[in-house]
């Protein structure tokens, strides 16, 4: 009787194995998943502050000065734009994701804005 438990638990292992390995994310889809892609766009600085006035101001200051969050007003010697895009879009450290709250474009423009600010 043992024998067959014993067996049956291997082979439900096995194949609870099997199933692991084929649904479970590979490298590339983890790396995709990491470093979100910056859509193309054209740079609107008067959209980026209007984004940033009703997103950001709250803990970078009302001239991106700082605050509770760091200053932004020299964010683009800092960070390229790829790099801004990625900490908007998954957030960082204390500051939370926007992917929820803003599009990628809104993301993108805002990135292209912060990083000329230097």
């Amino acid at each position: 009787m043992q024998k067959w438990i014993m067996s049956g638990l291997f082979f439900a292992a096995c194949a609870f194995a099997v199933v692991l390995m084929f649904t479970l994310p590979g490298k590339a889809e983890v790396a995709e998943e990491n470093k979100p892609t910056m859509p193309e766009v054209q740079l609107d600085a008067a959209g980026a502050e209007a984004i940033v006035k009703a997103n950001c101001i709250t803990c970078h200051g009302d001239q991106l000065q700082g605050g509770v969050g760091p200053s932004l007003q020299q964010e683009g010697g800092k960070h390229d734009v790829g790099e801004i895009f990625t900490i908007v879009t998954k957030g960082r450290g204390q500051m939370p994701s926007f992917k929820d709250k803003l599009a990628p474009e809104e993301i993108a423009n805002v990135a292209m804005w912060l990083a000329e600010k230097k």
